[in-house]
């Protein structure tokens, strides 16, 4: 991010970071890129290093790190390594699943949970998305049925699920009422667990384009037993409390966002700079140096309007226009910039081995991940029109 940005306290905690990416995700991410998933032990480290729950407060184990540059500065130290899906791994965890019992859970759920989040022994997942519905929340027919003695049977399917083979429960928004399903008021949310649930059941790993460290999977629900509580908040604001947690999601992508069109660009300065082309560094020709240069200046207005909306986080303002308008211009920025940044490459830019490459897959589901461009456009124009 630009100078100014950070403060010391960051810069320490940037140290724990670095040393940790060092130590214990670049030498092993290959492997896990083949493998398509990611090992306990890493989340496992990332909590003996504090990297997990930031948020969570001390009365529950965690630091309590609300400012949310602590959070952008494991995303930059993670794409400097080009591991932008571990990166994405905990924005699941910390950015969707979290947020929801922070804001809505009973100190009895907090009490349960959330020492569990900061130490790493209950991986999350976000389960809103169906094969029939997408980003229509008011469209998901996931149901769960109260039996008599208030706890519940859930039934369904799901979909693009991240973590859903590596995690250990996942955040279910349900229909518990269908008279009430398109009027706001018939969906609850779950905060669901897979172990000792035989129905739980991921399905098969969802082969990505980019991001394959970061495992994706279907997910079933076969008469899945849900103690009365694990339903978060109260019954029937399922659809309500999905769409509180989002300005946080969507600033997540927007960060990740700039972090990886930041590094494309240092790492495409660093290639223009070495590479001849006509007895020339390429880095001397006009062309170069004017898309560089436009880079550079489209990537500190994307940053600063970033900046701005982790400002208002902090503060506790940030609203969903505020976060589906950065989220809109810097997954759309990166997405081009990092476009960009793989022509300057040359034919070494469509080599996987090439970083540029990798972010290239990875930057394309920044226009979806959290809301696809599309919705984003539709919040912010309803916002303007009413």
């Amino acid at each position: 991010m630009f100078s100014g940005f950070y403060e010391e306290i960051h810069d320490e905690f940037r140290e724990v970071v670095r040393e940790f990416v060092t130590r214990e995700v670049a030498p092993h991410y290959k492997q896990w890129d083949e493998a398509h998933l990611m090992p306990r032990s890493l989340w496992e480290a990332a909590a003996e290093n504090g990297l997990l729950g930031l948020a969570v407060g001390e009365d529950h184990g965690g630091m309590g790190l609300t400012d949310y540059r602590f959070r952008m500065i494991i995303d930059e130290e993670l794409a400097r390594a080009d591991a932008l899906a571990v990166a994405l791994a905990f924005h699941l965890h910390d950015d969707w699943v979290l947020p929801a019992v922070l804001q809505f859970g009973t100190e009895e759920q907090k009490q349960t949970w959330l020492p569990r989040f900061v130490d790493g022994s209950f991986v999350t997942s976000v389960a809103f998305t169906e094969p029939g519905a997408g980003s229509d929340l008011r469209g998901v027919r996931t149901k769960a049925e109260k039996n008599d003695d208030g706890s519940w049977r859930l039934n369904g399917q799901k979909t693009f699920i991240g973590n859903g083979i590596s995690g250990d429960g996942s955040l279910v928004l349900a229909l518990t009422d269908p008279d009430k399903a398109h009027t706001g008021g018939g969906h609850s949310l779950f905060l669901v667990e897979k172990q000792d649930n035989p129905g739980y059941k991921p399905g098969r790993q969802l082969p990505k384009m980019g991001l394959r460290a970061s495992d994706t999977a279907e997910l079933f629900f076969d008469d899945v037993h849900v103690p009365a509580a694990n339903l978060i908040g109260e019954e029937g604001r399922g659809l309500e409390y999905a769409k509180a947690i989002l300005p946080q999601g969507r600033l997540a992508v927007a960060a990740a966002a700039v972090v990886v069109a930041e590094v494309s660009l240092h790492q495409t300065l660093d290639y223009v700079r070495d590479r001849r082309a006509f007895g020339h560094a390429v880095a001397e020709f006009q062309n170069t140096r004017f898309q560089l240069a436009e880079l550079s200046s489209g990537l500190e207005a994307a940053q600063r309007q970033v900046a701005a909306a982790v400002e208002q986080f902090n503060a506790g303002d940030l609203n969903l226009v505020a976060a589906s308008r950065a989220k809109l211009h810097a997954g759309d920025f990166a997405k081009g910039a990092v476009d960009t940044c793989l022509q300057l490459h040359g034919g070494y830019g469509y080599i996987l081995e090439y970083p540029v490459a990798q972010a290239y897959l990875a930057v394309r589901l920044l226009t979806i991940f959290g809301g696809t461009n599309e919705i984003l456009k539709e919040t912010i124009a309803k916002d303007l029109l009413s």
